[in-house]
């Protein structure tokens, strides 16, 4: 009788050929190859480099930036358009003025829709609903209607999504569970407000002077549909809708702490406004645009830079130092009429202003109800747009009314004391 067959046996292969096993056979040994999995790569030590490994964070990040964009564009793009029209700036910024107003009324609805029914279902149809406004607003200046027909149309159509909120409402959702990580993610979009509020406004004018009056609103009109869909086609990022409890819950505005967090809001928003004014009635020349961008430009660098630090500082502290730096244009300004020193002294001040919105709006997302964030965003949102009209008003009034209009400085320094002051009393109360 013949033995029987020996079963093939499988041996580890040795040191040398880690990707090959040895197989034993009646014929004698042979080699079977086999696929080694590929190690898994270590996580990015750059916190930034974190956040963009997360699946699908770039593309509703880039999505959301083109959206984002026209914000900034369409204040200045409108003033143009109908200055150059109508031939008058009061009326420009009187429409202007109902438009931001309009914004403010409407923004907290159009949030609370949001947590509600998702983002994709309702920001796209109020993108869409903005953009045919504006697309309305430049038929009624090329046809010259009435300066009522003007105004009536830039409200009824100031339903633009806060896509800032919703960008960081992701953020949110994404990293619930890893604060440092959401710090991160907070700086990020501070940041990107930043550069928005600097490109925003330079693109409008280089596109209405260079193109026509009306390039900036239509322009600016396609930029928004495009970057809103982009963005509400990530639905894997997307949070999901609250449930109806927490949708027929009490309002963010009563959750404790709330309140005293959105006068913080309003007074850091005037400081903002009161700044643009002030730097505006200053320099009063082509060199305005540019020399007000170092305040944002400042802003940016700190705030990616303060995405890098692994805990936010106390709110008090962010806004110490920026009633502290704010003062560098005041006496720039007073002491030296020096428009390069006023400059430096703008780009200085602008670098407490990210880490003061960054440290704010994470005690938003933690003082919101669940199921609410996005209403709560757009709450702060529009408390800082009315504390920047405000701030202008009370600016404009100073530069008018004042000796010089250095005194205008004044003003975005008594802001941000005041923001300073509401927050260390509340929290004395507390």
């Amino acid at each position: 009788m013949h033995d029987p067959i020996p079963t093939p046996a499988r041996v580890p292969a040795p040191a040398a050929f880690p990707a090959v096993d040895v197989t034993l056979t009646p014929a004698g040994p042979a080699l079977a190859p086999r696929y080694q999995e590929r190690p898994e790569r270590p996580a990015p030590t750059n916190p930034y480099l974190r956040l963009f490994a997360l699946p699908g964070t770039r593309a509703f990040v880039l999505g959301n930036l083109v959206a984002r964009l026209p914000v900034g564009m369409f204040g200045v793009g409108i003033v143009l358009l109908i200055a150059r029209s109508y031939d008058s700036y009061a009326l420009a910024g009187s429409v202007s003025a109902a438009g931001l107003i309009a914004g403010g009324l409407t923004a907290p609805w159009v949030a609370r829709l949001v947590d509600r029914y998702g983002q994709a279902r309702v920001a796209l149809p109020a993108a869409v609903w903005a953009a045919v406004g504006q697309l309305a607003l430049v038929a009624c200046v090329h046809v010259r209607t009435p300066a009522w027909v003007l105004i009536v149309t830039t409200v009824l159509s100031s339903t633009a999504p806060n896509l800032g909120g919703m960008a960081r409402a992701r953020w949110a959702y994404l990293l619930k569970d890893d604060p440092d990580s959401l710090h991160t993610a907070n700086a990020f979009e501070q940041a990107a407000d930043e550069l928005c509020f600097m490109l925003g406004p330079v693109l409008a004018a280089l596109l209405c002077s260079a193109l026509f009056p009306s390039a900036a609103a239509l322009i600016g009109s396609a930029l928004l549909l495009t970057g809103t869909v982009l963005f509400a086609a990530q639905r894997s990022t997307e949070p999901p809708a609250a449930p109806p409890a927490a949708i027929g819950g009490p309002s963010p505005l009563r959750a404790p702490g709330m309140p005293a967090l959105l006068v913080m809001f309003l007074a850091t928003g005037a400081v903002f406004g009161s700044m643009e004014v002030s730097t505006l009635a200053f320099v009063d020349g082509p060199g305005a645009g540019p020399v007000l961008g170092l305040q944002a430009a400042g802003s940016c660098i700190a705030g990616l830079v303060y995405g890098r630090v692994r805990r936010a500082a106390p709110l008090a502290a962010c806004l110490a130092a920026m009633t502290v730096l704010m003062t560098l244009p005041l006496l720039a300004a007073a002491l030296t009429g020096s428009l390069l020193v006023l400059a430096g002294a703008l780009l200085v001040a602008g670098m407490a202003t990210a880490p003061t919105m960054v440290t704010g709006m994470g005690e938003v997302q933690r003082l919101t109800p669940d199921g609410r964030l996005n209403e709560g965003m757009t709450l702060a949102v529009t408390a800082l747009l009315g504390g920047i009209a405000a701030g202008s008003a009370a600016g404009g009034w100073l530069v008018d009314h004042a000796p010089s209009v250095t005194y205008g400085f004044l003003v975005p320094t008594t802001a941000a004391a005041l923001a300073l002051t509401a927050r260390v009393t509340t929290r004395r109360r507390a």
